[in-house]
């Protein structure tokens, strides 16, 4: 069997995530920083063949890693890296064996994702000044990422195109360039056609932008620019700018969804999760709310109501 050399592997891998499987940029930038750590460990030990690693020298890795501060999710991630490395070496037959057989990732803790109560949500959205063409845009935006529960990527990425008001659905572009149909509710689609009535025209001017949210100087919006408005929308609605977030608004559309009754299947179809497990974690915090309800407001539950005495 002819050399796999590391580089070489690398770079084929990467350009195969990109371009056959469809990852996004993001993520394949993401594998290859965690790769390059990975080669260079190796490089450490002299060993610039993939054939020649064994599973001595991945546990290094992951100690050297440790050593270096990085939390288990970060070594979790690194590790996932280096097995998807190595099962596309073995499909390629540029190796017989794999080096990672038996080892296992950092015990990870998941925690519940942050997220904000209906209450909250719409008092976030209700704050923002619709006076102003920003403020219609911003308007829309939180109500269709509240209301959709899209990440932002795909808010900022949404075209003109991609959007049917009389139907109520926008048509999304998610993560491996899978589109997906999601309704939008009535709120949201009042805020776009205002939007798109009134503030839009005079954003774009007579530029010409195919994206449905814009910049004030009529570009297609970004993830960053949109970030740092939510920040300041967020300090001026009286909230901890630290407690808002894109993906805060994202779980709490999921959560409000599931403890309104929605079927879970359903709201995996709307977030765009490719395994149920990743939507199911959404039913622990509909859970704690549950139980943080019944420990306030039942008699039986600890909270501020006692329980009367028992006649004997």
């Amino acid at each position: 069997m002819a050399e796999a050399k590391l580089d070489a592997v690398v770079d084929a891998f990467l350009h195969y995530l990109l371009a056959e499987r469809g990852l996004s940029r993001n993520t394949v930038d993401a594998y290859s920083r965690d790769l390059a750590r990975f080669v260079s460990s190796l490089g450490d030990d002299g060993i610039r063949d993939l054939g020649a690693v064994e599973s001595r020298h991945v546990i290094a890795f992951l100690e050297g890693l440790e050593a270096a501060g990085l939390a288990a999710g970060s070594r979790a991630r690194a590790l996932v890296a280096v097995r998807r490395l190595f099962r596309f070496a073995v499909d390629e037959g540029l190796v017989e064996g794999d080096a990672l057989e038996g080892i296992q990732g950092p015990q990870l803790s998941r925690p519940l994702p942050k997220t904000l109560s209906p209450s909250e949500s719409s008092a976030l959205i209700g704050s923002v000044d619709v006076s102003t063409p920003l403020g219609q845009r911003d308007r829309a935006m939180l109500e269709v990422l509240y209301g959709a529960g899209l990440r932002v990527s795909e808010l900022v990425g949404l075209p003109l195109a991609g959007l049917d008001l009389r139907a109520g659905i926008v048509r999304i572009q998610g993560k491996g360039r899978k589109e997906r149909l999601v309704p939008i509710g009535e709120a949201a689609r009042v805020a776009i056609e205002h939007y798109l009535d009134t503030a839009r025209p005079v954003l774009v001017g007579k530029r010409n932008c195919a994206s449905l949210f814009v910049t004030r100087r009529g570009a297609t919006m970004t993830r960053q620019n949109f970030n740092a408005r939510l920040r300041q929308l967020a300090t001026q609605a009286g909230f901890d700018p630290g407690r808002v977030s894109p993906h805060v608004l994202r779980h709490a559309f999921a959560t409000d969804l599931l403890e309104g009754g929605a079927d879970l299947r359903a709201v995996q179809a709307m977030l765009g999760h490719a395994d149920l497990a990743t939507t199911q974690i959404y039913t622990h915090v509909s859970r704690r709310h549950l139980r943080e309800t019944v420990e306030t407001h039942h008699p039986r539950g600890g909270g501020r109501q006692r329980p009367r005495p028992v006649d004997r």
